[in-house]
């Protein structure tokens, strides 16, 4: 019966958020905005994460300047929940409308076309991160594939399967599975690797190096990988644009002189990247992650 129950209430939340979609997407944008600020008072363990990370990372801004980030941010995060009602089941002329895309989109393409080589898309935890997904299927020619973490929540796991592969032209591989057939998807077919570096995920295959002057444990997986499959590895960088008027992706260059044979070197130029991104736009940035979580032996957690 808890089993039924608990179901029957997931079932009625993605039916809220099914109709959600209909709404025209400024009117969809500020409900999300107006919600989000209740979130921030409401959500006490996650406003403390938040909180703490902007304090171990921008120590000299002054407390209120810090809160105004993180309140701002639980907007942003809401808002960014709202739109997978649109990501999952709008039109995708509606969702391309909304993309403005900046860079070199192509480079996936003519880099493989030119000399085989396959790109890793490297999308830092922004909120918009999963527009920045959408964008790659629909705006640009190379197929795409990333690695998927299941859904403990098997009606949740279903409908984000269904939302992330409905473009086509993208497969995905579980993260609890071996790596073999997402490497052939790269080096066989040539598929473009839609990549999340910028999480703790303890210290399998990641190295402590700093972000934001921090020792954090940071995968050293984009650069082992590129190194393996001769990877061009272009940063794609998701900015969430207000009052309703979509969102902005921007294809950066690729990286120069990347991958090296120093992972942990590479992993530390990749945080610089993401920090001089993270400026730009702080309060986008998934600050509700513990990404220092995992600690030097011997070190205090932060949490």
């Amino acid at each position: 019966m808890k089993e039924f129950i608990g179901g029957l209430g997931v079932r009625i939340a993605l039916g809220v958020l099914w109709l959600l979609q209909w709404l025209p997407f400024p009117v969809l944008s500020a409900f999300a905005w107006h919600l989000g600020g209740a979130l921030y008072r409401l959500a006490g363990s996650r406003r403390r994460i938040a909180l703490r990370n902007l304090e171990l990372c921008f120590p000299d801004k002054p407390l209120a300047e810090r809160e105004a980030i993180a309140r701002d941010h639980f907007r942003w995060l809401t808002r960014s929940l709202f739109e997978r009602a649109m990501l999952w089941w709008s039109p995708p002329e509606r969702i391309r409308s909304l993309i403005q895309v900046e860079g070199d989109i192509e480079l996936a393409e003519r880099e493989f076309q030119t000399s085989g080589r396959p790109t890793m898309w490297l999308c830092p935890h922004f909120v918009g991160l999963d527009v920045a997904g959408a964008a790659i299927l629909l705006c640009q020619k190379r197929p795409g594939a990333s690695i998927y973490q299941a859904q403990s929540n098997p009606i949740i796991d279903t409908v984000m399967k269904q939302g992330r592969l409905r473009f086509g032209n993208a497969e995905i591989f579980s993260r609890s599975e071996s790596i073999k057939p997402l490497f052939r998807a790269i080096k066989q077919e040539g598929r473009g690797f839609f990549n999340l570096p910028d999480m703790d995920f303890g210290m399998q295959d990641a190295a402590f190096v700093p972000f934001f002057g921090i020792p954090a444990a940071t995968l050293v997986a984009p650069s082992r990988m590129a190194r393996a499959l001769n990877m061009v590895v272009q940063p794609v960088i998701a900015e969430t644009l207000p009052k309703g008027q979509g969102w902005r992706i921007r294809f950066l260059p690729a990286v120069p002189h990347f991958p090296t044979a120093d992972a942990e070197a590479d992993t530390a130029r990749l945080n610089q990247l993401i920090e001089r991104e993270i400026l730009k736009q702080p309060s986008q940035y998934l600050w509700v992650h513990k990404r220092f979580k995992t600690r030097p032996e011997g070190e205090p957690g932060f949490y």
